[in-house]
Protein backbone atom coordinates (compact mmCIF):
# COMPACT_ATOMS: atom_id res chain seq x y z
CA UNK A 1 0.00 0.00 0.00
CA UNK A 2 1.52 3.25 -0.32
CA UNK A 3 2.65 5.41 2.31
CA UNK A 4 0.77 8.38 1.88
CA UNK A 5 -2.80 6.09 2.00
CA UNK A 6 -0.44 4.42 5.36
CA UNK A 7 -0.28 7.71 6.41
CA UNK A 8 -3.93 8.86 6.02
CA UNK A 9 -5.10 5.91 7.47
CA UNK A 10 -2.96 6.65 10.20
CA UNK A 11 -4.00 10.02 10.92
CA UNK A 12 -7.70 9.35 10.51
CA UNK A 13 -7.53 6.87 13.68
CA UNK A 14 -5.85 8.86 15.51
CA UNK A 15 -8.26 11.59 14.95
CA UNK A 16 -11.30 9.33 15.76
CA UNK A 17 -9.33 7.80 19.06
CA UNK A 18 -8.88 12.11 20.11
CA UNK A 19 -12.66 12.41 19.24
CA UNK A 20 -13.29 9.36 21.40
CA UNK A 21 -11.40 10.86 24.20
CA UNK A 22 -13.15 14.73 24.27
CA UNK A 23 -16.34 12.82 24.18
CA UNK A 24 -18.32 14.15 27.23
CA UNK A 25 -19.83 11.53 29.90
CA UNK A 26 -23.56 12.23 28.64
CA UNK A 27 -22.34 11.31 25.16
CA UNK A 28 -20.78 8.08 26.46
CA UNK A 29 -23.58 7.50 28.73
CA UNK A 30 -26.33 7.76 25.18
CA UNK A 31 -23.70 5.99 23.19
CA UNK A 32 -23.46 2.68 25.51
CA UNK A 33 -27.27 2.74 26.19
CA UNK A 34 -27.66 2.91 22.13
CA UNK A 35 -25.56 0.35 21.85
CA UNK A 36 -26.70 -1.87 24.14
CA UNK A 37 -30.70 -1.29 22.94
CA UNK A 38 -29.65 -1.95 20.22
CA UNK A 39 -28.40 -5.32 20.74
CA UNK A 40 -30.15 -9.05 20.59
CA UNK A 41 -29.37 -9.56 24.70
CA UNK A 42 -31.47 -6.31 25.25
CA UNK A 43 -34.47 -7.65 23.18
CA UNK A 44 -33.72 -11.24 25.07
CA UNK A 45 -34.10 -9.47 28.62
CA UNK A 46 -37.62 -7.58 27.45
CA UNK A 47 -38.77 -10.73 26.00
CA UNK A 48 -38.55 -12.45 28.99
CA UNK A 49 -39.53 -10.09 31.35
CA UNK A 50 -42.29 -8.76 29.49
CA UNK A 51 -43.81 -12.90 29.00
CA UNK A 52 -42.61 -13.47 32.98
CA UNK A 53 -44.42 -10.59 33.34
CA UNK A 54 -47.71 -11.13 31.45
CA UNK A 55 -47.89 -14.52 32.71
CA UNK A 56 -47.88 -13.94 36.24
CA UNK A 57 -50.28 -11.35 35.72
CA UNK A 58 -52.49 -13.57 33.94
CA UNK A 59 -52.84 -15.75 36.20
CA UNK A 60 -50.99 -18.56 34.47
CA UNK A 61 -48.17 -19.02 36.98
CA UNK A 62 -50.64 -19.81 40.01
CA UNK A 63 -49.25 -16.64 41.91
CA UNK A 64 -51.25 -13.33 42.91
CA UNK A 65 -51.46 -11.12 39.95
CA UNK A 66 -50.08 -7.61 41.51
CA UNK A 67 -51.08 -6.02 37.76
CA UNK A 68 -54.22 -7.18 36.50
CA UNK A 69 -55.48 -4.95 33.82
CA UNK A 70 -50.99 -4.50 32.46
CA UNK A 71 -51.62 -1.33 33.09
CA UNK A 72 -48.36 -0.83 35.01
CA UNK A 73 -46.20 -2.63 32.64
CA UNK A 74 -47.87 -0.59 29.54
CA UNK A 75 -46.99 2.58 31.67
CA UNK A 76 -43.46 1.28 32.63
CA UNK A 77 -42.63 0.61 28.69
CA UNK A 78 -43.83 3.74 27.52
CA UNK A 79 -41.31 5.52 29.91
CA UNK A 80 -38.49 3.41 28.62
CA UNK A 81 -39.44 4.02 25.28
CA UNK A 82 -39.14 7.99 26.38
CA UNK A 83 -36.07 7.18 27.40
CA UNK A 84 -34.83 4.91 25.09
CA UNK A 85 -35.52 7.52 22.41
CA UNK A 86 -34.16 10.21 23.88
CA UNK A 87 -31.02 8.78 24.12
CA UNK A 88 -31.00 7.07 20.56
CA UNK A 89 -31.82 11.19 19.36
CA UNK A 90 -28.64 12.05 21.60
CA UNK A 91 -26.47 9.92 19.58
CA UNK A 92 -27.73 10.15 16.38
CA UNK A 93 -27.72 13.91 17.13
CA UNK A 94 -24.09 13.47 17.49
CA UNK A 95 -23.13 11.32 14.74
CA UNK A 96 -25.02 13.92 12.34
CA UNK A 97 -22.42 16.29 13.63
CA UNK A 98 -19.42 14.00 12.56
CA UNK A 99 -20.87 13.28 9.48
CA UNK A 100 -21.38 17.22 8.64
CA UNK A 101 -17.55 17.78 9.70
CA UNK A 102 -16.85 14.68 7.47
CA UNK A 103 -18.70 15.89 4.75
CA UNK A 104 -17.06 19.32 4.82
CA UNK A 105 -14.00 18.03 5.17
CA UNK A 106 -14.79 15.53 1.86
CA UNK A 107 -16.05 19.35 0.35
CA UNK A 108 -12.86 20.70 1.15
CA UNK A 109 -10.60 17.66 -0.28
CA UNK A 110 -12.82 17.86 -3.58
CA UNK A 111 -12.28 21.56 -4.29
CA UNK A 112 -9.08 21.43 -3.41
CA UNK A 113 -8.74 18.32 -6.16
CA UNK A 114 -10.83 20.65 -8.81
CA UNK A 115 -8.47 23.20 -8.34
CA UNK A 116 -5.27 21.83 -8.81
CA UNK A 117 -6.73 19.43 -11.63
CA UNK A 118 -7.80 22.86 -12.97
CA UNK A 119 -4.08 24.33 -12.72
CA UNK A 120 -2.55 20.84 -14.31
CA UNK A 121 -5.21 21.09 -17.45
CA UNK A 122 -3.44 25.22 -17.81
CA UNK A 123 -0.02 23.44 -17.53
CA UNK A 124 -0.66 20.95 -20.13
CA UNK A 125 -1.89 23.35 -22.79
CA UNK A 126 1.32 25.51 -22.30
CA UNK A 127 3.28 23.00 -22.79
CA UNK A 128 1.10 21.56 -26.18
CA UNK A 129 1.32 25.47 -27.21
CA UNK A 130 4.99 25.83 -26.23
CA UNK A 131 5.68 22.09 -28.03
CA UNK A 132 3.32 23.33 -31.10
CA UNK A 133 0.78 20.58 -30.87
CA UNK A 134 -2.72 21.28 -32.19
CA UNK A 135 -5.20 20.93 -28.90
CA UNK A 136 -8.39 18.26 -29.22
CA UNK A 137 -10.53 19.95 -30.50
CA UNK A 138 -12.69 19.14 -27.08
CA UNK A 139 -15.08 22.17 -26.33
CA UNK A 140 -15.09 20.97 -22.98
CA UNK A 141 -11.26 21.56 -22.75
CA UNK A 142 -11.69 25.35 -22.65
CA UNK A 143 -14.26 25.19 -19.89
CA UNK A 144 -12.09 22.35 -17.55
CA UNK A 145 -9.18 25.14 -17.96
CA UNK A 146 -11.37 27.21 -15.83
CA UNK A 147 -11.53 27.49 -11.55
CA UNK A 148 -14.83 26.02 -10.28
CA UNK A 149 -16.70 28.25 -8.27
CA UNK A 150 -18.83 26.19 -5.68
CA UNK A 151 -21.26 28.86 -4.94
CA UNK A 152 -22.12 29.18 -8.68
CA UNK A 153 -22.44 25.05 -8.54
CA UNK A 154 -24.65 25.51 -5.39
CA UNK A 155 -26.79 27.77 -7.31
CA UNK A 156 -27.22 25.53 -10.08
CA UNK A 157 -27.94 23.02 -8.16
CA UNK A 158 -30.85 24.86 -6.15
CA UNK A 159 -32.44 26.48 -9.64
CA UNK A 160 -32.58 22.91 -10.62
CA UNK A 161 -34.26 21.83 -7.78
CA UNK A 162 -37.19 24.29 -7.87
CA UNK A 163 -37.64 23.28 -11.44
CA UNK A 164 -38.04 19.86 -10.41
CA UNK A 165 -40.38 20.96 -7.48
CA UNK A 166 -42.57 23.01 -9.61
CA UNK A 167 -43.03 20.28 -11.97
CA UNK A 168 -43.70 18.00 -9.52
CA UNK A 169 -46.72 20.28 -7.94
CA UNK A 170 -47.91 21.12 -11.55
CA UNK A 171 -48.77 17.78 -12.13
Amino acid sequence: MAQVVERNIQALLQRQQAEEKQKTWQDRTADAVTKFTGSMTFVLIHLVLFTGWILWNVGWLGLKPFDPSLVILAMEASVEAIFLSTFVLISQNRMAALADKRADLNLQVSLLSEHEITRLVILVREIARKMDVQEAQDPEIPELAQDVHPERVLDTIEKFQQKAEQGQQGQ
